[in-house]
């Protein structure tokens, strides 16, 4: 909403713009009119709407047409002053101001009108016969009020009257002429609707309409006022209320019904309440609240921002088979203004048999875009109306900053979630292979994965010491000489090479000594390709032999090529790795850490799904 109103009132000489202007300052008609008043403001706390006005009035005896302009240019609502009792001034609003201004104003953003009759004191006749034709003619019009200067009629209203034409504008919403919402508004509705819409049944019933009063209004409807409101929809249309809720199109109907009746403001503050400008549009400060990270920390959701995104996965998944199928993906977004998700999403994240993405997936998606773009994640929690259905002041709320790493490393402890692996290795040696058998796609599967469906992470979930936590894969373009921050700073590095090409390991032994000798990042050594013959690598040392001169655990052997599902273990120990990157290498490399470590993540995984089947039996 603006934070101001700006007020111009124009019209020919001796129709009274200035005694209007003075009567309301004064309260009393006054014995001597200047040939222009000079420019008042109202302070807010005087005001209906609790918003500064500007009220600025033109004389074209002491102004030019210049500065007549450059006021037009400047206005938020212009009102034409006219008196009811001199035809000459009514004809000119057509003939003259109308034109003036709308020459002077943008085609696509015109200023509101209000045509003030004064003088009503005079008459005894209305003049409105006379105007609404004009207003039916113009469609900047807003409203006309008649009033008088000398004996104060209407002058109160006429001011609010042109606050309400700027704060609560027709324009953006309604087609006088066809006499329905414009597109803008119905497609901005629809979202609001389909977010207030909690069980996603198509209707909104009372709890979720009260839910709705609430949000907006700040009051709950009482049962009878309930009612009415459905028996107005019901008298008007046939599927306006449905299994005794409210549908879409009575949820249309009821604000094309507030608009006609010239109740904008019910519109606009629900419009306003769930994020949109003046011109339907969400705005930057719902979008992308301020949120403040840190160097060397990381972004992750808070338990109510899952408990959140649980509900949206529930209120999808209408088969209750605990995955998304392309359809329940997309009617999900359909409150986004674009697909946010990409075919690449399934081979990111845990899908079932079918390729749908799991509850899983879902989360570890979100998990993922939180972690790497928290800016995108807050917008994606805008659209799905996080804040209003959660009742927190914006989505920022939804976001844990974790505290520096440096202070994890100290305290030898981290409460972190969300831990990230980069995957470095030559063109060829199976990084792409280690992301996807992280996902439980063994090399069959990955073989049927389309070149541009492909992706550059994978995101799961381990379990160290029964804690479940996100591990994020990143695999990391093999360019040597252009390795950039980005690809460097993680909690963990893997170093991949090809057991059975002897040019696979020079190269991971070249990046091991250029970036990460001396820092503190764990690294593991993977021997891909574990099934085929193991080749002698032309490099000075063996794999072996280099890791055990630079202390690094011995290379892990690792395939994908295999019939049951992959053995994660390999995962298990690198979250652990990242977990712990103070531990000294004797204790990394001794088995029982790793069994310690690893143990029950099955046991863990297969009781979290359980429980979520169990929570939906429950609903």
């Amino acid at each position: 909403m603006r934070k101001d109103v700006r007020i111009l009132l124009v019209g020919e000489p001796k129709v009274g713009k200035t005694s209007l202007i003075m009567s309301l300052v004064s309260e009393e008609f006054p014995d001597e009119v200047p040939l222009r008043a000079e420019e008042i403001t109202i302070p807010a706390d005087v005001t209906p709407e609790r918003v500064p006005t500007h009220i600025v009035d033109y004389s074209e005896a002491e102004q030019s047409d210049e500065q007549l302009y450059q006021e037009i240019s400047k206005a938020n609502v212009i009102c034409i002053v006219y008196s009811v009792n001199n035809k000459k001034s009514i004809e000119k609003v057509t003939s003259h101001w109308i034109p003036l201004i709308n020459d002077r104003t943008d085609k696509d953003s015109r200023v509101p009108l209000i045509l003030v009759g004064n003088k009503s004191d005079l008459v005894e006749h209305s003049s409105m016969e006379t105007i609404l034709p004009i207003m039916n003619q113009y469609q900047d019009i807003e409203t006309c009020v008649e009033c008088s200067a000398k004996n104060l009629k209407n002058i109160s209203e006429l001011f609010y009257y042109a606050q309400k034409a700027v704060l609560h504008p027709t324009g953006p919403l309604y087609c006088p002429e066809e006499k329905e919402l414009k597109p803008s508004c119905i497609k901005a509705l629809t979202r609001i609707f389909k977010v207030s819409d909690l069980d996603n049944d198509g209707i909104l019933n009372d709890n979720e309409l009260n839910f709705f009063q609430r949000t907006c209004f700040n009051t709950p409807l009482a049962p009878q006022a309930l009612e009415d409101v459905k028996n107005v929809v019901r008298r008007n249309m046939t599927d306006g209320v449905k299994d005794n809720g409210l549908s879409l199109k009575g949820f249309l109907f009821l604000h094309t019904l507030f608009i006609q009746r010239g109740r904008h403001e019910t519109t606009w503050t629900v419009l306003r309440r769930f994020g949109y400008d003046d011109d339907l549009e969400l705005t930057q400060e719902y979008l992308f609240p301020m949120i403040k990270i840190p160097p060397d920390c990381t972004t992750e959701f808070n338990h109510n921002a899952y408990l959140f995104l649980q509900s949206v996965f529930d209120k999808h998944d209408k088969d209750r088979d605990c995955a998304l199928s392309p359809e329940e993906v997309r009617d999900l977004f359909k409150v986004f203004p674009y697909m946010p998700w990409g075919p690449d999403v399934n081979n990111t994240v845990c899908t079932n048999e079918q390729g749908w993405i799991t509850y899983q997936g879902y989360l570890s998606q979100w998990t993922l875009t939180t972690y790497l773009d928290v800016q995108r994640s807050l917008e994606y929690l805008g659209y799905l109306g996080y804040s209003i259905i959660y009742e927190q002041e914006s989505q920022a709320a939804a976001i844990t900053v974790t505290r520096n790493k440096r202070i994890d490393l100290q305290k030898k402890q981290t409460q972190r979630s969300v831990f990230r692996c980069n995957v470095l290795g030559a063109r060829g040696s199976g990084k792409s292979g280690f992301l996807q058998t992280f996902l439980g796609k063994n090399l069959q599967q990955q073989r049927r994965i389309r070149e541009d469906h492909k992706s550059l992470y994978a995101i799961s979930t381990t379990y160290v010491y029964g804690q479940e936590k996100y591990l994020l894969l990143h695999e990391v373009m093999p360019d040597f000489d252009f390795l950039s921050e980005a690809d460097l700073a993680c909690d963990v590095v893997c170093l991949v090479y090809d057991i059975n090409n002897p040019r696979s390991f020079e190269y991971c032994a070249k990046v091991y000594k250029q970036y990460f000798i001396d820092s503190k990042t764990p690294c593991v050594v993977i021997a891909a390709k574990s099934d085929l013959h193991e080749v002698r690598q032309h490099y000075s040392l063996s794999p072996h032999e280099f890791c055990r001169k630079h202390k690094l655990h011995p290379p892990q052997p690792f395939t994908c090529n295999i019939a049951n599902a992959p053995n994660k273990d390999i995962y298990t120990r690198l979250t652990t790795m990242a977990m712990y990157p103070h531990m000294a290498q004797a204790d990394l490399k001794n088995s029982t850490f790793w069994l310690r470590a690893s143990v029950g993540a099955t046991v863990f995984a297969v009781l979290g799904f359980a429980m979520y089947r169990a929570l939906l039996k429950q609903r």
